[in-house]
């Protein structure tokens, strides 16, 4: 760090800007197959109507409603509707953030920042939880996944929960995705039987962010578990990545503790409408699932049948695939190289957690990476 800079925390020196894209030119247009968006953008007629609340509605130079009123109670009525919850969901139970990652970061100030405590992560799993904690100097304790079907070491999990010694900064949160990003795997029986085992100074957090791939969600755990908090987005089955629209259901306490920490008016009106408009017409946008469930599975068993010597391939909860080769000296270094093929191609895809993970996207592009897949393979062997 330079002189002039010496007001800057020396440990950011260590942590690297977060990278969505590689970057660097494509010898052709690239199917964006790393991210995992929906392959479709917004109906048309849905876009017509947003550019109208822009053109006839929205007051560019008023703040948005800094509550989120009527967006929050259209969520708590999709989440009641879709988990069929007997447990009324209220307003009061939801939290709105600025895409996933805010309300992530928001959680690790209301409990950990200042030294209160660490998180805990199994990896491989979605990266932002260390990246944020890390850059608010969070502790970050992380432990094994089971190499077979990546569930949680629950045994070696329980060893860190317990570990409450003058070295160890106890862990205030526990992260868990259910499916797992980028393995695809939801929590076994044994994982949250674990999870509701946890004491209850212990938070946890079930990111559901492809729930409406799996259909399995926890959320009925919320009225017996104030401890428990569930993380969702507006950018994957309902196309909005653009828009940045994520949201909490908890305990009406711990969604307080939320809003004190979060920024104000952290949602632009625009983002607000998009995502209100897009669970009024969830039966246009939700259909696509489907869709994209159908695909998953179809591209899961063509690289299986073709490729059964070449990759390890498991089977997914969510909208994209993970993947690793079958026969690598080097896992990470083949990996990346072979991605780098694969860009040269004209198929993006994600190396991470030691793996390949692979957003399942239209018939079209699905067919392309996998012919893209097979010439790759070709010229590594």
């Amino acid at each position: 760090m330079t002189e002039s800079l010496k007001f800057l925390r020396a440990d950011l020196a260590k942590l690297a800007a977060y990278k969505p894209h590689p970057g660097g030119a494509s010898t052709q247009p690239l199917d964006l197959l790393d991210t995992n968006e929906s392959p479709l953008d917004l109906p048309q007629e849905l876009k017509v109507k947003l550019g109208n609340f822009y053109q006839h509605s929205l007051e560019a130079n008023r703040y948005p409603d800094g509550g989120h009123t009527q967006l929050k109670s259209a969520i708590a009525e999709y989440v009641q509707e879709s988990a069929e919850l007997t447990d009324q969901i209220t307003p009061n139970h939801i939290s709105v953030g600025n895409g996933s990652d805010e309300l992530i970061r928001s959680l690790l100030i209301a409990t950990c920042l200042g030294g209160n405590g660490s998180i805990l992560v199994a990896k491989p799993t979605f990266s932002m939880y260390a990246i944020l904690a890390q850059t608010l100097g969070i502790p970050v304790q992380t432990i094994e996944r089971q190499a077979h079907n990546f569930a949680i070491d629950v045994e070696q999990a329980q060893v860190a929960i317990s570990n409450r010694s003058k070295e160890t900064t106890p862990v205030r949160v526990v992260f868990v995705v259910h499916p797992n990003s980028p393995t695809g795997n939801c929590l076994t029986s044994a994982e949250i039987e674990w999870l509701k085992s946890l004491p209850k100074d212990i938070l946890v957090v079930v990111d559901e962010a492809y729930f409406e791939f799996s259909k399995l969600s926890l959320v009925a755990e919320i009225s017996q578990r104030p401890n428990w908090i569930i993380l969702r987005t507006f950018s994957k089955a309902f196309r909005l990545a653009a828009h940045r629209v994520g949201y909490a259901i908890a305990d009406p306490e711990v969604i307080q503790a939320l809003e004190k920490v979060r920024l104000p008016y952290n949602l632009p009106a625009f983002s607000q409408n998009a995502a209100l408009l897009a669970l009024q017409n969830r039966q246009v946008l939700l259909p696509l699932v489907t869709e994209t469930i159908c695909q998953r599975d179809l591209m899961w068993q063509e690289l299986s049948n073709e490729f059964a010597s070449d990759l390890q391939l498991w089977r997914s909860q969510a909208n994209f695939l993970y993947i690793r080769l079958a026969k690598a000296k080097d896992q990470d270094l083949e990996l990346a190289s072979l991605v780098t093929k694969l860009k040269n191609c004209g198929t993006l895809i994600r190396h991470t957690g030691g793996g390949i993970r692979i957003t399942v996207g239209t018939e079209a592009e699905n067919q392309r990476t996998i012919n893209n897949l097979r010439a790759c393979l070709l010229s590594i062997s």
